[in-house]
């Protein structure tokens, strides 16, 4: 499998360069990734929780939202 590419661009002799990731930037990467889909499991975790918790309660989000506002 080929490392994503990075894109250098001097902005002051308009050159670009393109190469691929080196292994402690593809370390790094893999890591934000992994923290990106720890984020979003977590991120519709709660979701799931809070609608539990409003079909418990007999609420829509609306009226919810309404009660906390």
């Amino acid at each position: 499998m080929t490392k994503p590419m990075v894109r250098i661009h001097n902005s002051q002799t308009n050159e670009i360069i393109d190469r691929e990731m080196t292994a402690a930037e593809y370390k790094i990467y893999e890591a934000e990734q992994e923290a990106q889909e720890i984020r979003k499991a977590e991120a519709v975790a709660k979701a799931v929780q809070r609608q539990a918790i409003l079909d418990r309660l007999g609420l829509t989000s609306e009226e919810a939202s309404l009660l906390l506002s």
